[in-house]
């Protein structure tokens, strides 16, 4: 777990899936983007296409904050984002599934999947949280 979050964030962000996503559009406004995500105890995952504005952001400037409301109570996340590709995007939208409670099936052709998500344009964008409040 990285070092500015607290056990009682880690819990947070593992009991939530939802957030929104702040990135920094060309001009340097704010983009917003409602996201659903994963919490591994490292990283906040988030699956999207690489056609998105959120991904766009990202590669020009990877500084990012979520906030990840419920009701009255917030955290909001600071931190480092990249875009992950290839077998190491495969493994988290992977994992993804399983958190949702859709896992793939054991005997499910990896190679088919990798080269459908390829067909898709769908990426991991990948958060290290460098600060949590709330």
């Amino acid at each position: 777990m990285p070092a500015d979050i607290t056990p009682e964030h880690a819990a947070y962000l593992r009991e939530r899936q939802i957030g929104i996503l702040a990135t920094s559009r060309k001009d340097g406004s704010p983009q917003q983007s409602m996201i659903t995500y994963l919490f591994d105890g490292e990283h906040i995952v988030i699956s999207t296409l690489k056609t998105s504005a959120k991904c766009r952001n990202i590669r020009r400037q990877p500084l990012v904050s979520l906030l990840v409301p419920d009701g009255k109570q917030q955290a909001i996340v600071y931190g480092t984002a990249e875009v992950i590709e290839g077998r190491e995007r495969d493994r988290y939208i992977m994992a993804i599934r399983e958190h949702q409670g859709d896992p793939l099936p054991a005997d499910y052709d990896l190679d088919r999947f990798s080269e459908r998500l390829d067909e898709l344009g769908r990426i991991i964008i990948r958060i290290r949280p460098e600060r949590v409040l709330g």
